[in-house]
């Protein structure tokens, strides 16, 4: 099961995206049960490569602990918050978020 970490319990991250600044740097933690790793690193790749051809895309990396550890980072950096918005709000995205692994977080974003 995927679980999304909050980075900051003060300012969730629906409200940091609300506001428009430039240029935007998404970081999420997550955990995934063990077995689910080649899911969840499949269902990334693919949302990667879609989020490539989106307007204001700039680059993203996701990182895995070591020594087996099952926490990942994902790290992305956007033009604008207008531009992360539009691409998390895309309808294609919203239905590959179901290529993820069961998860306990939001499963449909809308910023």
């Amino acid at each position: 099961m995927l679980q999304l970490k909050p980075l900051d319990q003060n300012v969730p991250i629906h409200q940091q995206v609300k506001t428009d600044v430039s240029p935007v740097v998404l970081v999420n933690v997550f955990q995934v049960a063990e077995q689910d790793i080649p899911t969840l690193l499949q269902a990334w790749e693919a949302d990667a490569n879609w989020m490539k051809q989106q307007p204001g895309y700039i680059s993203s990396q996701l990182h895995q602990g070591i020594a087996g550890s099952t926490v990942f980072m994902n790290y992305a950096l956007w033009e604008s918050g207008a531009h992360f918005r539009a691409a998390f709000n895309h309808l294609e995205f919203k239905q590959a978020l179901g290529h993820y692994p069961q998860r306990r977080w939001f499963s449909a974003p809308n910023w």
